[in-house]
């Protein structure tokens, strides 16, 4: 079975023989309607409803994987998760692995990958610069006299060097970048937004029970998909400071769905 998600491409026209720069943005853990744009009612996300109203959105693109690093191997390689040789959450690609990366990177194109890695190491020769997050910023350590760990994260939200790797590439050539978020993914803490989410805010699913817990584990999923809009809003923003945003392509897409039951690592749509 296959799984949704969402999609948004600004497709703008572009001269003759002009080759368009491509920036792609991976949410981490997002469900497919958790956005403004797909009809969440609580869940602000200006800049990527923003997207969506200059491009196109898509109602029945699907996964081939339900969890990170599989779905993100066949991203990159256009493979189903049999034919990847990662297939398992946390393998690595194999360093035989083809990806379009370096198709693009034959046809003159810069290519970056900034924010989660999670395809092993074999690959990242295939980019000419990787700009890692540290992965610390959803690992909860163990706690002490059983009270949970604290979040360790070094790059809270993943999107710290998006916008860098805007401003640092080469000029001279189009570019392709992969801009991965650590947003939304577990593990939460207070402070993604300056302004929160309210408990009122809160959509509980019909299947999970509507207790303060429930209320704030989902106020603070809401939260960081509010800071990954923001950096999507940043990235525009660059774009358009540069002048290149009328020849740029952003495609939004998630590579799973939420981390609640019912969703990450199900067989049913918000998987």
């Amino acid at each position: 079975m296959k799984f949704i998600l969402s999609l948004f491409l600004l497709c703008l026209p572009l001269g003759a023989g002009e080759k368009p720069n491509i920036i792609l943005i991976i949410a981490d853990d997002m469900n497919w309607d958790d956005c403004g744009v797909y009809g969440h009612p609580s869940i602000k996300t200006p800049n990527i409803d923003a997207l969506a109203k200059s491009g196109m959105t898509f109602q029945h693109a699907y996964l081939t994987a339900n969890s990170c690093s599989p779905s993100r191997a066949s991203i990159i390689t256009g493979r189903y998760p049999h034919n990847t040789g990662a297939e398992q959450l946390h393998w690595p690609l194999p360093k035989e692995s083809v990806t379009f990366v370096e198709r693009l990177k034959a046809a003159g194109y810069y290519t970056a990958a900034a924010g989660k890695w999670h395809l092993g190491e074999s690959v990242k020769n295939r980019f000419d610069d990787v700009f890692e997050a540290s992965t610390a910023g959803f690992i909860l350590p163990s706690g002490t006299d059983a009270k949970p760990g604290k979040m360790v994260a070094k790059s809270p939200s993943g999107c710290e060097a998006w916008v860098s790797t805007i401003e640092n590439r080469p000029k001279d050539k189009p570019f392709f970048l992969w801009l991965a978020a650590l947003d939304p993914h577990r593990a939460y803490e207070d402070g993604a937004l300056k302004i929160p989410h309210k408990k009122s805010d809160i959509q509980i699913p019909p299947y999970m029970p509507d207790t303060p817990e429930v209320r704030e584990d989902f106020r603070l999923y809401y939260d960081e998909i509010g800071r990954l809009d923001q950096y999507v809003g940043k990235v525009v923003t660059k774009l358009e400071k540069q002048g290149v945003s009328e020849n740029t392509m952003i495609v939004f897409i998630s590579d799973n769905g939420r981390p609640f039951p019912g969703d990450k690592t199900t067989l049913y749509d918000g998987g």
